[in-house]
């Protein structure tokens, strides 16, 4: 079960799916499901946003999908078709201005229909060449992972599942260069719970 594994072994299985830190989360989230709801997930996005993790977004997806729950959010996808259809002649747009709209559109009683079809619609839309980056206010590109503080974090983690190391270890995983960029996300991790420190040596939380 999720949240008796250990940490360890659910940062593992996360390699390569992004924010180690959400791995975290999700253990979190599920060991608060166990204790407060006897193991069965909670149903209403307000409860579900009370998990650790879970964001508005989140918890009006997962009530979306899982239940059917009338919802409104925004995603990427999303917001493309409100942008693309609603907004062709207008400048920059507001993640209010697209929320309004879905308000306005949203079929009642038909969430996961509906969230299914725009996301899929999105997508295509993008593949087709359709770019509304430039023009949505809620946007913010991703920094690029080369050189980031996130491909640090995610060397220290990917070194530490084989086993604990020394900081000596550590240091230079990403080249000479980039030691103190690596050593500060190091210190990051152990306060963040992800990584323990025992002595000299590093290991991935339990």
């Amino acid at each position: 079960k999720l949240d008796a594994a250990p940490l360890s072994a659910i940062l593992k299985a996360w390699q390569g799916l992004g924010y180690n830190r959400r791995a975290k989360l999700l253990h979190a989230a599920a060991k608060e499901v166990v204790r407060t709801y006897k193991g069965k997930m909670p149903r209403d996005a307000e409860t579900l946003r009370t998990l650790p993790g879970i964001g508005p977004y989140t918890a009006r997806a997962v009530a979306a999908f899982a239940d059917n729950a009338d919802g409104i959010f925004i995603e990427t996808n999303i917001r493309t078709v409100i942008t693309h259809h609603f907004f062709q002649r207008k400048g920059i747009v507001s993640d209010g201005e697209v929320l309004a709209v879905l308000e306005r559109v949203h079929p009642k009683g038909r969430a996961r229909e509906w969230y299914a079809a725009l996301m899929d619609y999105g997508s295509y839309l993008k593949r087709s060449g359709v770019r509304i980056n430039a023009r949505a206010k809620g946007y913010t590109k991703q920094a690029a992972f080369k050189g980031s503080n996130r491909e640090a974090r995610g060397a220290i983690l990917k070194a530490l599942l084989s086993g604990p190391k020394t900081k000596a270890k550590l240091a230079p995983l990403l080249g000479r260069e980039r030691e103190a960029q690596l050593l500060q996300a190091l210190a990051a991790l152990v306060e963040e719970g992800l990584v323990e420190r025992a002595g000299t040596r590093f290991s991935v939380a339990s």
